[in-house]
C-alpha cells in the first residue's frame, strides 16, 4: 500500500492517492475524518488549527463503503485558502506579492532555495510545511481499516515534551489508550501531562518551541512480516524510513533501542520459552517486536524523537537572500509544540508499512483472501 500526496499549505487543497489497496476494506467517512481530527488537536498547537476543520472527500476507489481494488483518491480542502488566493494564485504574476527572503534556520527554506533556484522562500515552505501530513493521516486511515480486518491495532502516546517525561521503566504494555486519547498531550499519566502543559506555556511566553519523544505501538501482529534475506525486505528499515519522513523527526528506535548499546548481551535480548499449551512466549520485549528484520509476534514498539519546531516567535539570526544583509529569520504562524500531532502522523506511517507487509505475505487482491491465508498461517504456527 503506497501513497502519493500533493498540495501546498495555503493552496486550495491537499490531495492523496493511495494505491495497492485490496478490495473489500470497510471504510466510512467518519473514521477517516476522526483520524484527521486527532492530528489537529493537542496542547500547544497554533492558530492554523482554529481555522481548519479537516474533512476528507473520497473521489475514487470506494463504492458503498468498501474499497474495490483500485487506487483511492481523496482531497482535504484548505479553508485558509480563501485568505491566500492572491499570494498562492496558480496563474497571473507575482509582481505585487511580497517575497520572503529571510530563511529560517532548521527549516527547508535555505537548502530548498539553493536546490531549486527559487527567489521566494514561499515556493519551498508551502510544500515543506507539516500541513502536508494531513494527507498522510487520511491515507493511513485506509491502512488502519485494512489492519482492523486482520486483528491489528496501531496506537501512540507521548513519552516526553521538553524535559518533562514519564518515569523511566514505564510499562508500555499497560498504557491505557482511552486515557491517552482523552489527554491533550497524549500522555497516559495525568500528573506528567499537567507538567507538560506547564512546560508548553512557559515556552510560549518565552517565544520558544518544544520537541519531545513519542511511542507508536502495533498490537496483534503475527511473526514473520518483513524479511531477512535482502536489505529492502527488512521491516525495521521500512518502518524507520517511514517515520523519519515526518517533518522534524531526528531519531527513531525500536524497543529499548539506543539503551541496548550500553548493556551486556544477556540483558539486551529476549529469552524464548515454549510450552505445548501456550506456544512461543517471551518475558521481555527489549527488541520491540522486531528480530532479524521481521516481526516476532510481540508488540511492535517504535519510539521517535521530534526536535522543537524551528519557526520561532523570537527568531534566530539569518540573512537576506537578495541583499546578503544580516536579518532575523522570517516568522510564519506556527505551533509551540506538535509532538502529540506527530505521534498521530507516525501511527499513519506505521500502519501503511504494516498493511503493505501483510499484503506482501498474504496477498493483496482482496481482504477475504488475505484473512483466509492469515488463518491458515496462524494454524500452522499454533502449538
Amino acid at each position: 500500500m503506497r501513497y502519493t500526496t500533493a498540495g501546498e499549505s495555503h493552496g486550495r487543497a491537499l490531495v492523496a492517492i493511495v494505491s495497492d489497496v485490496p478490495a473489500g476494506v470497510s471504510l466510512d467517512a467518519a473514521s477517516i475524518d476522526a483520524e484527521l481530527v486527532r492530528r489537529q488537536i493537542g496542547y500547544g498547537r497554533g492558530g492554523r488549527m482554529k481555522i481548519e476543520s479537516d474533512r476528507a472527500i473520497v473521489l475514487s476507489g470506494v463504492r458503498f463503503g468498501r474499497t474495490i481494488g483500485s487506487p483511492v483518491a481523496l482531497t482535504i480542502g484548505n479553508r485558509d485558502w480563501d485568505n491566500w488566493t492572491d499570494v498562492m494564485s496558480v496563474w497571473g504574476s507575482d509582481e505585487d506579492v511580497a517575497r520572503l527572503t529571510a530563511p529560517r534556520p532548521g527549516h527547508a527554506d535555505l537548502a530548498g532555495c539553493q536546490k531549486t533556484g527559487a527567489g521566494d522562500i514561499r515556493d519551498i515552505l508551502e510544500r515543506a510545511s507539516a500541513r502536508e501530513t494531513a494527507a498522510r493521516v487520511a491515507s493511513g486511515a485506509i491502512a488502519k481499516a485494512l489492519l482492523r480486518h486482520l486483528g491489528v491495532s496501531v496506537e501512540s502516546f507521548v513519552q516526553s515534551i521538553g524535559d518533562v517525561a514519564l518515569v523511566e521503566g514505564h510499562d508500555i504494555s499497560k498504557v491505557d489508550a482511552v486515557v491517552v486519547e482523552a489527554s491533550d498531550v497524549r500522555c497516559p499519566d495525568d500528573a506528567v501531562a499537567a507538567r507538560m502543559r506547564s512546560a508548553i506555556d512557559m515556552a510560549k511566553e518565552a517565544g520558544e518551541s518544544l520537541g519531545g519523544v513519542f511511542v507508536v505501538l502495533a498490537k496483534g501482529l503475527v511473526p514473520g512480516l518483513g524479511g531477512y534475506a535482502q536489505a529492502d525486505q527488512r521491516l525495521d528499515a521500512k518502518l524507520g524510513s517511514a517515520v523519519f519522513s515526518i517533518p522534524a523527526i531526528k531519531g527513531v528506535e525500536f524497543g529499548d533501542g539506543f539503551a541496548l548499546a550500553a548493556r551486556p548481551g544477556s540483558h539486551a535480548h529476549d529469552a524464548i520459552r515454549y510450552s505445548p499449551d501456550a506456544g512461543v512466549q517471551r518475558d521481555t520485549n527489549r527488541a520491540g517486536g522486531l528480530e532479524g528484520g521481521m516481526t516476532n509476534g510481540e508488540i511492535l514498539v517504535v519510539r521517535a524523537a521530534m526536535k522543537p519546531i524551528p519557526t520561532l516567535m523570537t527568531p534566530l539570526a539569518s540573512f537576506d537572500l537578495v541583499s546578503g544583509a544580516a536579518v532575523d529569520a522570517s516568522r510564519e504562524r506556527s505551533d509551540v509544540c506538535a509532538v502529540p500531532a506527530a505521534a498521530v502522523v507516525a501511527e499513519a506511517e506505521v500502519a501503511l508499512v504494516l498493511a503493505s507487509a501483510y499484503a506482501a505475505k498474504f496477498g493483496g487482491d482482496c481482504v477475504s483472501d488475505m484473512i483466509a491465508a492469515l488463518d491458515a498461517y496462524r494454524a500452522r504456527l499454533a502449538p
